[in-house]
């Protein structure tokens, strides 16, 4: 009785767009499929109970070569083939989407923001640089945040993209909290997935979840891609960890991810 009470007032909030700080008391408590999105790779929507979740700020974390920004493509070009409008943030101006052909997604649903291009092979990752580079990549990182809100404030969109991959970790420690509080608020009650690809953890809601990959020494890896601009290091073995709420155990057994990102 106590449960079947719950499961109407969380549908009521939920009809109201009150549900944002809903999450699942116990791991075996899987939100509804309506109110999840594909990653696009079927191992992991498994460990995540079906994909992110949506009207949630989730973030894909880990260092370069392991996959972090394939598994983002990967999940926006899902989202197109399902028909849903998908927006990439591209902080740095780093996207080739010559690289996304395998993906299969479907252009007309897919919106690329543009960032202000700083030839990001300059930076190794973690520093951080000062004098004019730094505030030209602080105006990026403000430039990008700002066109994130933008876009989800007009709303209609199944998955929109946050791509910091490539700015330094301590630039973006120094962001206020406010920053992703109002992401945030921007895309609770919505069906929308918000994603940031981060190199370290830096934010998610009370609903997200946090997708950590790791690259596993000693197992293939090699170069992809069919142009100069395109060509990239093949991660050698993906490993995934999950952390979610306070509520739900996190998921800290590091698994291979069905394919090899890169």
């Amino acid at each position: 009785m106590a449960s079947r009470a719950r499961a109407t007032l969380e549908e009521l909030l939920r009809a109201r767009r009150l549900d944002a700080g809903l999450v699942p008391v116990s791991p075996s408590t899987e939100a509804p499929a309506h109110l999840l999105a594909s990653t696009g790779q079927a191992a992991l929507d498994a460990r995540l109970g079906g994909g992110w979740p949506r009207g949630q700020v989730s973030e894909v974390v880990g260092c370069r070569t392991s996959g972090r920004t394939r598994l983002a493509l990967t999940s926006m070009a899902a989202a197109t083939r399902r028909g849903e409008l998908a927006a990439l943030v591209d902080t740095l101006d780093v996207f080739d989407p010559d690289s996304t052909q395998p993906l299969d997604p479907d252009w007309s649903l897919w919106l690329w923001v543009r960032g202000r291009g700083l030839g990001v092979t300059r930076h190794r990752p973690g520093a951080m640089r000062v004098g004019d580079d730094h505030d030209l990549l602080a105006q990026a990182v403000d430039r990008a945040l700002k066109a994130t809100a933008m876009v989800l404030a007009a709303g209609g969109f199944g998955m929109v993209v946050l791509d910091l991959a490539d700015v330094p970790a301590a630039l973006l420690r120094r962001q206020p909290f406010t920053t992703w509080i109002r992401l945030q608020r921007l895309v609770e009650g919505r069906e929308t997935v918000c994603l940031v690809v981060a190199p370290d953890p830096l934010t998610r809601s009370a609903g997200g979840v946090s997708v950590r990959l790791t690259v596993a020494a000693g197992e293939g890896h090699g170069w992809l891609g069919s142009s100069d601009w395109s060509r990239r290091f093949m991660a050698p073995g993906t490993r995934v960890t999950l952390a979610r709420s306070r509520f739900v155990p996190d998921d800290a057994e590091a698994r291979p991810i069905d394919e090899t990102l890169s």
